[in-house]
């Protein structure tokens, strides 16, 4: 990936069991490189290693990262955690409830209970900072992206896309189609790290009232709301 990055792919697939093994290469990869300014991003599929200075030796950096990776053996990943976001599913907020409704034939009542009974897997952040991919959407609920993006999508927002959600952290244009509000805030840069939430953990939503949502807001803007959140075993 030019002189400052290397790719490194895996199966063309998305699942938790792979998911297991990019994190798991991704720990041992930090661990290598304890010592030089790199950042490991990892995706549905793949590993980047983003150097912040040009590879002098292309060769010897990619023959230790296949060394490392080929003698790693992939073990139990611990410390994930469950958080637990209140949402909104009010029509303010819900901009799509009803065409969900009416395409997939169910009732708003029958969105809200479809979307807040899995647990999601986070598999990696992007598009915004903390925005979380999220797997394990209801395969009744898995709708297309719109055709025309909206050109704002208020921050907070809850949406849906093909198999997947997601929470917009802030104000953006998009395309997914959007059934609620959910009042946490995601990403703090004077955070550390900015974002609690990462790649393994788990999130379940619960449904809230507007009069919540509204108590929440508050609580979240003086900087007293503590996530929901949990130890589990992956």
């Amino acid at each position: 990936m030019g002189e400052r990055g290397i790719l490194i792919e895996f199966e063309p697939e998305i699942s938790e069991r792979l998911l297991e093994k990019l994190l798991f290469y991704k720990n041992k990869l930090e661990e290598l490189y304890t010592e030089v300014n790199v950042e490991i991003i990892n995706t549905y599929n793949s590993l980047l290693i983003s150097y912040m200075f040009s590879i002098e030796n292309l060769y010897d950096e990619v023959s230790a990262v296949k060394e490392l990776l080929s003698e790693a053996k992939i073990g139990k990943i611990n410390n994930r955690q469950i958080f637990r976001l209140p949402v909104c599913y009010d029509e303010e907020f819900g901009w799509d409830l009803e065409l969900i409704a009416e395409e997939k034939n169910l009732s708003k009542e029958e969105i809200i209970k479809l979307h807040t009974r899995p647990f999601y897997t986070v598999y990696f952040t992007g598009f915004l900072p903390g925005f979380l991919y999220l797997g394990g959407l209801d395969e009744k609920l898995q709708i297309s992206r719109k055709n025309q993006p909206r050109m704002k999508i208020e921050k907070g927002a809850v949406g849906i896309g093909e198999n997947q959600t997601g929470i917009y952290p802030k104000s953006s244009p998009g395309g997914w189609q959007i059934l609620g509000n959910c009042p946490v805030q995601l990403f703090n840069k004077n955070n550390d790290p900015p974002c609690e939430i990462s790649a393994g953990d788990k999130v379940k939503f619960y449904s809230v009232s507007k009069a919540e949502l509204k108590e929440i807001s508050a609580q979240v803007s003086e900087g007293n709301f503590q996530l929901k959140k949990e130890n589990y075993e992956g």
